[in-house]
Formats: C-alpha cells, sequence, structure tokens
C-alpha cells in the first residue's frame, strides 16, 4: 500500500515540474535523478532492515524452541538466558555464571 501512495506522489511531482514549473531540461532531468536515488536509497534500506529483523526473528524462534544458539561465541539457551521481548536481549539467569550478561539477539546466528 505505501508503495502505491509513493507512486501517486511521485506522478504528481513529475506533473508539477512538467506542467508548472521554469526549469530547463537539464534541470528537470538532475532532479529526476536525485529523486530517484533517494527512492532507490530508501527501498534498498528498508529491504537491509527487513532482512536484519527477520535473521534476529528466527534467532528468537529457535530460543523459544529450546535449541542452543551461538550470540558472539557465547552458547545461549533457554536453561542459562530469559529472553527480553521488548528489546530482544537475552538476559542471564541468576544463579548460573552468565548472570547479568546481555546479549542482543541481533549479534546471535
Amino acid at each position: 500500500m505505501a508503495y502505491i501512495a509513493g507512486l501517486i506522489i511521485l506522478g504528481l511531482f513529475f506533473a508539477v515540474m512538467h506542467y508548472f514549473t521554469e526549469l530547463t531540461k537539464s534541470q528537470k532531468a538532475t532532479a529526476t535523478g536525485v529523486i530517484l536515488t533517494i527512492i532507490l536509497l530508501a527501498i534498498a534500506y528498508n529491504a537491509y532492515t527487513e532482512s536484519k529483523q527477520e535473521k534476529m526473528m528466527q534467532v528468537v524462534v529457535k530460543y523459544n524452541q529450546g535449541k542452543t544458539i551461538i550470540c558472539k561465541g557465547i552458547d545461549v539457551n533457554n536453561t542459562n538466558y530469559s529472553l527480553s521481548i521488548g528489546t530482544y536481549t537475552f538476559i542471564g539467569l541468576e544463579k548460573t555464571p552468565n548472570y547479568g550478561q546481555m546479549i542482543s539477539a541481533s549479534t546471535c546466528e
């Protein structure tokens, strides 16, 4: 849905540039290039963050299944760590060697 709204706004931008400005063709081409570059960078950033989030969610699913995952060279499982859902951080449980240690789920494999 957001892509459709973006295309509508982009179409309006080009219509305004075509009909209501006194820019030369080279200035219009430059403006178009800048706008398209910004849009492509935004799409690439969105895809990158989505893939990172998907990877982190796979780590959380493995943790919830009781499997051991590796984070910064440390074995993390549900017997030694608890999971803070709000921040997706593993926190060492009391009476374990990892007590108080905090590891972000985004650093896990």
